[in-house]
């Protein structure tokens, strides 16, 4: 599971022209589910983004989470973070989950996010959106599960 995350001052999804979801500060997380993503992935990236010290203290420096900061996540389903450009000039999507698979670990990352008792707004599966986003910072993180069994020593 991939997961791009931005730290924004606001943010809003729109399809067909009309807002759908909009955020103040917080996160806008573009989550791809892979073809060998499970619940143990749902459950890593889940944590390690509401947990992870992205936000600046009072002395600038990163020390508060989207949970210390009660943070707003816009969550949008992004399938081309899987992406292969290795050969050619047309990507190929053949590492991201089939979209009924995809779909229902998506809508159980959504769950767990709410779980944390944050404000969580999404886009639509499946559909072409637009996304507007003022990043902060600017802030922006890479996150895939499959780093979690990679020693920083071994890079």
């Amino acid at each position: 599971m991939r997961a791009l995350v931005q730290r924004v001052s606001r943010a809003a999804v729109s399809v067909s022209n009309k807002e759908i979801a909009s955020i103040g500060n917080g996160l806008v997380v573009f989550l791809a589910i892979g073809k060998s993503d499970s619940m143990p992935d749902v459950d890593y990236l889940v944590n390690k983004i509401t947990n992870l010290r992205i936000f600046s203290n009072n002395d600038g420096k990163f020390d508060q989470s989207a949970l210390d900061r009660r943070a707003e996540l816009l969550v949008v389903s992004q399938f081309t973070l899987y992406a292969d450009t290795r050969k050619g000039r047309r990507p190929s999507f053949t590492g991201a989950a089939e979209p009924v698979v995809a779909n229902e670990l998506f809508q159980k990352a959504i769950d767990l996010f709410k779980s944390f008792d944050l404000n969580i707004s999404t886009g639509i599966f499946q559909e072409k959106m637009s996304v507007e986003i003022v990043n902060e910072g600017p802030v922006t993180l890479w996150i895939d599960s499959k780093d979690k069994d990679i020693s920083r020593n071994s890079a």
